[in-house]
């Protein structure tokens, strides 16, 4: 098991899937750190940027730098770990506030990709955003009603896309993930769970 700290937006799940890296004083990234069970018969390996404290049960590298990095290749900019002022405080504390700095990266990354991504005319995004609000106010009144009204959405969302999702898939796939911000791993699965046809043909 490798344990890990990420992070995903709705719009773009794992194909800007981020979290915090950690370069090595030489430049290098460590490997993950393997942790051994109390019983011995397993064991996890964990590369949340806290275990990197230099300590030597198990033996971890310190930490030189933290950065956001996501999964679609992008870095962010490099944080120096600040050891001189940490006293006893652990890493997970005294850094954390360099980890924040990488998630507002990354945040500010998934802000870049959408403005490169195909726009939705002014006035449907309006009423969308209208169309949540008023959703969001129902649910105060009756949750019930507003799930029937969030499930009228979802089958308008299934009829609308069909056809729309079978010609991008057909025409240009790459051009499509583009557009939506996505790999083409999960722009195929989109496409195909909205043209109802096999991600995998």
């Amino acid at each position: 098991m490798d344990s890990d700290e990420t992070w995903t937006s709705d719009e773009y799940g794992k194909s800007h899937e981020g979290r915090v890296g950690v370069l090595l004083a030489d430049g290098t990234a460590p490997d993950a750190v393997y942790f051994d069970s109390s019983s011995g018969t397993f064991g996890s390996t964990v590369r949340h940027w806290s275990v990197y404290d230099g300590s030597a049960h198990p033996k971890r590298p310190r930490a030189h730098v933290l950065r956001a990095e996501c999964a679609c290749g992008w870095t962010g900019e490099s944080h120096p770990v600040d050891w001189e002022t940490a006293s006893d405080l652990p890493f997970r504390e005294h850094g954390a506030q360099t980890a924040g700095r990488c998630l507002g990266d990354w945040d500010q990354h998934t802000i870049a990709v959408a403005a490169t991504t195909i726009p939705v005319p002014a006035e449907l995004e309006a009423l969308l955003e209208n169309v949540t609000a008023a959703i969001e106010d129902l649910a105060k009144d009756s949750p019930t009603a507003a799930v029937k009204a969030a499930r009228t959405l979802e089958i308008i969302a299934q009829r609308t896309a069909y056809w729309p999702a079978r010609e991008a898939a057909a025409e240009n796939p790459e051009k499509a993930a583009a557009e939506l911000g996505l790999n083409a791993e999960e722009t195929r699965r989109l496409l195909a769970r909205f043209g109802g046809f096999s991600p995998y043909h």
